[in-house]
C-alpha cells in the first residue's frame, strides 16, 4: 500500500490534470455509426505546414465514465506545439444502463467493467484505418506520412495494439499485411504487459475484464496483450513516472523487457518523482518531456 505522502502527492496530480477545461476541437468527425465512433481534430496552433499527425487514445481503464474530454487539454498543449492532432473516441466497458459491478480487487467498490470485447478493438482498428481519409479532408495542414501514436494508461496499450496489428495471430480480424506507416509510438504510462497487471490488480483487474475475465483472458491475451505482440519494427518510446501508483514502473520495464527478448530496442525513458496523470497534464513538466518525445518520432 502506497504511505501517505505518496497518495497525497497521486491525489495531487490527478486534481491538477483533471483541473483544466475541456478544449473544443476545431472539428469532428465520424468513423462509424456509434456515437463513440468519432474523432475530434485539433490544428496545429502555429503557421506550420505539413504538421506531423499526433493520434492520441485517451486512458480511463477502457471504462465509460472516461471519454476523450479529459485528454482536450493534452491534445490542445499539443497543437499549441505545432502538431496537428487526432483525439479519437472508442467503446468503453459499463455503459449507464448496464449495473456496475465489482472490480474483483477486494474493495468491494462498485465500478465500470472495463472495455468492451471486442468493440474497443474493432473500434480503434477501424478509427485508425479511416484516419488518413478523415485527415485529408478535416486537417489539410496534416502530413499524415509523418504519424505518431500516443496514448496514456490504457489509450497506452492501445496505442502499443494498433502498432502490432500486423504481427496479429493470423486469424484475428484486425491483422493488416503489413506495418502501418507510422513515424513511431510514445506510450505513456501504458498498461502494457496484462500479465504483470493482473498481478499488480492494475486498475482494479482492468486487463482481465477487457479481455471477458478469467474463463477468457489465456485465450484472448494473444490478440490483445502488446507484450506477446512482439517485434513490431516500429519505433517506440515509453514514458512513465517512478511515482506511478496506478500503473506501476513495473509494467512499462516488463515490455522493454520482452521487446529486448525479442530483438527489438524500446525506448524507456524514466521519470523521477512523477506520478501517472503528469503525463497530460499542460501545467506540468511531464507534459514537456512527453512534447519532446513525439516531436524527435515526428520532425
Amino acid at each position: 500500500m502506497p504511505d501517505d505522502a505518496a497518495a497525497a502527492r497521486a491525489a495531487a496530480e490527478e486534481e491538477s490534470a483533471f483541473s483544466h477545461p475541456p478544449v473544443d476541437p476545431d472539428v469532428t468527425a465520424a468513423y462509424g455509426d456509434h456515437p463513440d465512433q468519432v474523432i475530434d481534430f485539433y490544428a496545429p496552433r502555429t503557421d506550420a505546414t505539413h504538421a506531423p499527425l499526433v493520434v492520441v487514445l485517451h486512458g480511463g481503464a477502457w471504462r465509460a465514465p472516461y471519454d476523450r474530454r479529459h485528454v482536450t487539454p493534452f491534445a490542445d498543449y499539443l497543437a499549441r506545439k505545432g502538431f496537428a492532432v487526432a483525439n479519437v473516441e472508442y467503446r468503453r466497458g459499463g455503459d449507464p444502463q448496464i449495473p456496475a459491478q465489482n472490480t474483483g480487487s477486494g474493495t468491494g467498490a462498485p465500478t465500470p467493467l472495463a472495455g468492451r470485447w471486442p468493440d474497443t478493438f474493432d473500434d480503434v482498428a477501424a478509427a485508425l484505418d479511416a484516419l488518413p481519409a478523415l485527415v485529408r479532408e478535416a486537417l489539410p495542414q496534416a502530413d499524415p506520412r509523418r504519424m505518431v501514436l500516443t496514448g496514456h494508461s490504457a489509450g497506452g496499450h492501445l496505442a502499443l495494439w494498433a502498432a502490432a496489428r500486423h504481427v496479429l495471430p493470423a486469424d484475428a480480424p484486425w491483422r493488416t499485411d503489413g506495418p502501418a506507416p507510422l513515424r513511431g509510438v510514445v506510450a505513456l504510462a501504458p498498461i502494457a504487459d496484462f500479465a504483470v497487471a493482473e498481478k499488480l490488480d492494475v486498475c482494479g483487474n482492468a486487463a482481465l475484464q477487457l479481455l471477458g475475465g478469467q474463463d477468457r483472458f489465456a485465450e484472448r491475451q494473444p490478440y490483445a496483450d502488446p507484450a506477446l505482440l512482439l517485434p513490431t519494427g516500429i519505433a517506440t518510446t515509453l514514458v512513465q513516472g517512478r511515482a506511478d501508483l496506478d500503473v506501476p514502473q513495473a509494467v512499462a520495464e516488463s515490455y522493454a523487457d520482452a521487446a529486448a527478448k525479442a530483438g527489438e530496442v524500446v525506448g524507456l525513458t524514466l521519470l523521477e518523482d512523477v506520478g501517472h496523470f503528469p503525463l497530460i497534464d499542460p501545467a506540468a513538466d511531464a507534459c514537456a518531456v512527453v512534447a519532446e518525445e513525439i516531436a524527435q518520432l515526428a520532425w
